[in-house]
């Protein structure tokens, strides 16, 4: 099974940015735009995870999250993975005050050791917060996509839990979808 542990900006953030999209989708039609219901902020990714496993992973991630405290964070900015001028990803960044960007970076660590630890090795390299707006098959020079989204500074929501999701893949005609598993409060109780 696909899963990964995520925070979730509230129903306004995420209005806001896809209204800062929608014109701009129109000039992308190489571009796969994300739809919205599938944004959030990646903590942490595991491609194949015994089902067995899953609720131990969830009961893992509530401790690690039970441990932090909320986070007062926005979406701001723009990038693109692997690099600008061979892009295959569009997104927009997280930002906050020092404070609460370290804490976020800490909340991924823990996070990425706790299912390590109950048995749901994390992939992927360092932590790069973001949400990922747009994909393309084909490497593209973003630059000027770039110029576009990095004007966007979105409005401050806080993040108060985690939530574990199921990548499930699409089905006759369907695109992939995600379902939550859990939501782990933080600072709440494990």
């Amino acid at each position: 099974m696909r899963i990964f542990a995520a925070l979730v900006p509230p129903e306004a953030a995420l209005a806001d940015l896809g209204e800062f999209l929608e014109p701009r989708r129109e000039a992308g039609p190489d571009l796969r735009w994300v739809d919205p219901s599938l944004w959030h902020v990646t903590l942490a990714f595991m491609a194949d995870v015994p089902d067995r496993r899953v609720d131990d992973v969830a009961e893992a991630i509530a401790v690690a999250a039970a441990g932090r405290e909320e986070l007062a964070l926005h979406l701001r900015g723009a990038g693109a993975f692997p690099h600008p001028g061979d892009a295959r990803v569009l997104w927009t960044g997280v930002g906050g005050e020092p404070p609460a960007l370290e804490s976020l970076a800490s909340l991924s660590r823990t996070v990425r050791l706790a299912c390590n630890h109950a048995g749901a090795s994390p992939e992927g390299g360092p932590f790069h917060p973001h949400l990922t707006v747009a994909r393309s098959r084909r490497p593209f020079e973003a630059t000027r996509w770039l110029r576009t989204l990095d004007v966007y500074d979105g409005p401050g929501w806080v993040a108060q839990d985690v939530t574990l999701f199921a990548s499930q893949p699409g089905t006759r005609g369907r695109p992939r979808h995600y379902e939550p598993v859990a939501a782990m409060p933080l600072g709440g109780e494990a």
